[in-house]
């Protein structure tokens, strides 16, 4: 039987028209939540998630079927998923939807949706996003990146707790060295903290720069804290995922829908509020309300930009005193200058015996 379509319903956001295209299908069938709702929710947090969006390219991780059980996401490996994430500008695009053109580490090319007002943030919510993953540039500077995203991973054996006591120990750092953080849930089991650079160097040195923060704090919390890039090797810590640093690699935006039964949304936070929240506190329903009583924590992330050099020089010192260089990058990855072997440990022959 075919699913039953409900007529459309039209809104006007920003004084732009917006048709909202069967605004009752079932997007989360566990809390009721339609599609018309995940619409709504956004605009309830326009100022917020479009903070976290503006003159940002960003991919669009879509849903157009809803999330349901044993539903999933295509990856580069299997593309006959539910969902997908859309680099390039869809089709049709209205000519408000400004974009920006980005290159992937292959060299290849792309125009990126580029958020520049509420109407587009609406407009791919009624393309089923859930999820927006801005880039950390600006438009006007897709090479150089303008913050710096450091993700704590709970892994296996731990979880959202033990990514907040490692945040207390990372925001002493960051203010050792004269930065500041913003702090918000994933919207699963991690913590994201932004610090708002000058966007004056490259990914390569962006990237190096979270490197040598992440082995800082695991030199000071080496049982809670693990830079290492082969899963075998993390244990039950805390991962600093230092590849989300890396060109075309994005963290879910703050206030973005993710794709779980219970429509869990990544909250910005104050950090006086990290030890007691938990992050299925912060939901497509629970998050209008939150907004309108405290607005956007992050409202001051773009306010204060900082240097990365106390962390370059942190990187030197690394290399010098402690023959620490380049790590890894994501398979799908050239070979990048400096980088060590891709070869997880126990399938590295030369590693226990190195070559005469």
């Amino acid at each position: 039987m075919m699913a039953r379509t409900t007529p459309a319903v039209e809104l006007e956001v920003g004084g732009r028209p917006l048709r909202v295209s069967n605004p009752e299908k079932v997007y989360f069938a566990e809390r009721g939540i339609t599609k018309l709702d995940v619409v709504q929710y956004f605009l309830s947090v326009g100022n917020g998630i479009l903070g976290a969006l503006r003159d940002r390219p960003t991919t669009l991780e879509r849903w157009p079927g809803g999330v349901f059980e044993g539903a999933k996401l295509s990856t580069r490996m299997d593309n006959r998923g539910d969902a997908f994430y859309q680099k390039r500008v869809p089709q049709n695009a209205p000519d408000y939807v400004q974009t920006a053109r980005i290159a992937f580490p292959s060299g290849r090319t792309a125009d990126e949706v580029c958020p520049t007002e509420l109407a587009v943030v609406a407009w791919c919510a009624n393309l089923g996003t859930l999820t927006f993953h801005p880039w950390p540039v600006r438009r006007g500077e897709v090479d150089r990146p303008d913050q710096l995203r450091i993700d704590l991973d709970p892994q296996p054996g731990t979880d959202f707790t033990h990514a907040v006591v490692v945040s207390a120990q990372l925001r002493e750092l960051l203010h050792e060295l004269g930065l500041e953080g913003h702090p918000k849930t994933s919207g699963g089991r991690g913590l994201h903290v932004y610090v708002p650079i000058e966007p004056r160097w490259s990914f390569v040195e962006a990237r190096r720069a979270v490197i040598a923060f992440g082995r800082e704090l695991a030199r000071r919390m080496p049982e809670q804290v693990t830079m290492n890039w082969w899963k075998e090797e993390r244990g039950e810590r805390i991962f600093i995922d230092y590849n989300q640093m890396a060109r075309d690699r994005t963290i879910a935006s703050a206030y973005s829908i993710r794709a779980n039964p219970r429509a869990t949304v990544s909250a910005p936070l104050r950090w006086d509020e990290v030890p007691d929240v938990t992050p299925n506190d912060f939901d497509v329903t629970t998050m209008p309300a939150r907004f309108a009583e405290v607005g956007d924590p992050h409202a001051a992330l773009d306010q204060q930009a900082y240097s990365i050099e106390p962390l370059l020089e942190m990187a030197e010192r690394d290399l010098t005193d402690h023959g620490q260089g380049d790590l890894p990058y994501p398979p799908e990855y050239p070979k990048m200058p400096g980088e060590p072997k891709r070869v997880q440990p126990s399938r590295d022959t030369d590693r226990h015996h190195p070559a005469e």
